[in-house]
């Protein structure tokens, strides 16, 4: 299995939808919550695909009762794929990058919080999701989402009682994948998401798994800057593709 399938199966084992399908070459998500990663198509390689497999993925998702949405790469081989879905009526939408990182075992900077991890995500990990700041629809979408995961786990930084930063980590296909990243508004830029990034990192450590990957929007610079010193760099984009709403 190469390194794309590996990433985009651990991907949908982190983030399980209600029900996977697969095609030739294809993962499909159909899932009725909000995180896109799983209610999408994705292709499991980059090579150039075959574009007579894109009807039967918008068939499978109308059998289902959903709206098709595909997860294609940015790069040059799928511009056939691109250029077909724009004729069919499809628009892209919310550019996304795969990042990618060795766990370096670097501490994380040095801040007042304590780092708990747990296997399931409690009621404090929940809340900061659900807090002020954040769409509590979407929020409580990805929690269910998330609490879904196996081989998981969920760490939180605790200030003076308060949860006050959240992430989650799933070891899968020989990756730790990073997700549900999230630092509430009022103590942002104090560390505490580093010192989750470490204490994840810690965890894939203690498992014997040295691979990172996760995705961030390409418009979230600041997360970015933040990956960024814990060593990740992109190793691929994609981009969202669907008909518009009507």
């Amino acid at each position: 299995m190469n390194d794309i399938e590996a990433i985009e199966r651990a991907t949908l084992a982190a983030v399980p939808p209600e029900r996977t399908e697969e095609l030739p070459g294809w993962l499909l998500g159909l899932d009725k919550g909000t995180v896109g990663r799983a209610h999408s198509a994705v292709p499991l390689g980059h090579d150039a695909p075959d574009l007579e497999v894109i009807p039967e993925i918008e068939a499978r998702y109308a059998r289902a009762g959903f709206k098709p949405v595909l997860r294609i790469p940015d790069g040059g081989a799928f511009e056939p794929v691109r250029t077909h879905l724009r004729a069919d009526g499809f628009a892209p939408a919310k550019p996304t990058l795969v990042q990618v990182a060795a766990a370096s075992g670097a501490a994380a900077p040095a801040s007042h919080a304590h780092v708990h991890v747990n296997m399931t995500p409690d009621d404090a990990w929940a809340g900061v999701f659900l807090g002020e700041g954040f769409d509590p629809v979407d929020g409580a979408s990805r929690v269910a989402i998330l609490r879904r995961a196996r081989a998981a786990v969920f760490a939180r930084a605790v200030v003076d009682g308060q949860t006050v930063a959240v992430g989650s980590a799933c070891f899968s296909h020989g990756w730790c994948g990073i997700h549900g990243m999230r630092t509430a508004p009022a103590w942002r830029g104090r560390g505490f998401a580093q010192a989750i990034l470490a204490a994840l990192e810690a965890q894939a450590r203690s498992r014997g798994i040295s691979r990172l990957f996760l995705q961030v929007e390409a418009e979230n610079t600041a997360a970015q800057a933040l990956y960024r010193r814990r060593g990740f760099t992109s190793a691929w984009s994609y981009t969202y593709w669907q008909r518009p709403q009507v």
